[in-house]
């Protein structure tokens, strides 16, 4: 079975993020769990963290399928000393706001090696930070987003992601996230219906399925290999119809949050609707 939603909001409250995703149909979803621009957070309140796990219940949607996403300044691969310590602390609370609100994951994006070390020496800093946040917490899987390789991020190749799992301690408690749009710009052919058989052979080859526990499933503005990250609706940019069709057909993902990340939230629930009319 397949379970989809969006990246809903959570303003006012934790809370407010089930509800929000029951109104347009979700099965699934993604939020923040703090505010996603600025490094910490006030701790989340008794009342917060009660009402956002009634609201869950009521939801009808499992903790198996919503994936909390951390804070976009995180870069678990800096360069920089000082930022290395602040990314990691802000994800470790990151880690300890999921554990509170009965989260079993957190999906973030490797980080950036800012054209100051190797690729080798980011990645390796970004498994160091995954294994300083897993020792300090327990139950969430740290989920890694592969990205479309802009700039200098890394994580947009498969082999960077096996590299980083290689090096985690616990790989009970380390995923992979893929995003469509970022899959293609990264220059895997999600397209064609050889592309698509290649892509996931190859992801199963350098990765496995067996760390699979998330898809961000969106469309893209932008060529492919482009390396640039622009989401575009579901159908309505160049994977095409034809790609999300397939997808849904396919049983290997089956059982895990897909989730939307399209611009626009007023065709969400429209979405939801249409890729479920296809799956069958």
């Amino acid at each position: 079975m397949k379970y989809l939603g969006p990246h809903v909001s959570a303003s006012g409250g934790v809370e407010n993020a089930p509800l929000n995703a029951m109104q347009v149909g979700a099965t699934a979803f993604a939020l923040f769990t703090k505010n996603q621009r600025q490094w910490f957070s006030a701790p989340l309140s008794e009342k917060s963290i009660s009402a956002f796990k009634e609201n869950l219940e009521k939801s009808g949607i499992s903790t198996d399928y919503v994936l909390p996403h951390d804070s976009y300044l995180i870069n678990l691969g800096s360069p920089d000393a000082e930022g290395l310590e602040k990314s990691r602390n802000s994800f470790l609370e990151e880690m300890q706001r999921c554990e509170q609100l009965g989260l079993k994951m957190l999906n973030f994006h490797p980080g950036s090696h800012l054209k100051q070390i190797t690729l080798e020496e980011c990645l390796t800093r970004v498994a160091e930070s995954i294994n300083f946040a897993l020792n300090k917490t327990q139950g969430v899987t740290a989920v890694i987003e592969n990205t479309a390789g802009q700039g200098s991020n890394v994580g947009f190749s498969f082999q960077h992601l096996a590299y980083i799992i290689d090096k985690v301690e616990d790989k009970s408690r380390v995923g992979v996230c893929l995003d469509t749009c970022h899959t293609y710009s990264a220059g895997y052919d999600l397209k064609t219906e050889a592309g698509y058989k290649t892509t996931f052979e190859e992801f199963e080859e350098e990765v496995g399925f067996k760390y699979l526990r998330a898809i961000h499933l969106n469309d893209t503005k932008k060529e492919f290999g482009s390396r640039v990250d622009r989401h575009d609706s579901i159908g309505k940019g160049l994977l095409g119809m034809e790609f999300f069709e397939r997808f849904m057909k396919d049983p290997r993902f089956d059982n895990m949050p897909l989730i939307l990340e399209t611009p626009d939230e007023t065709l969400w629930a429209e979405e939801i609707q249409r890729l479920l009319a296809v799956s069958c």
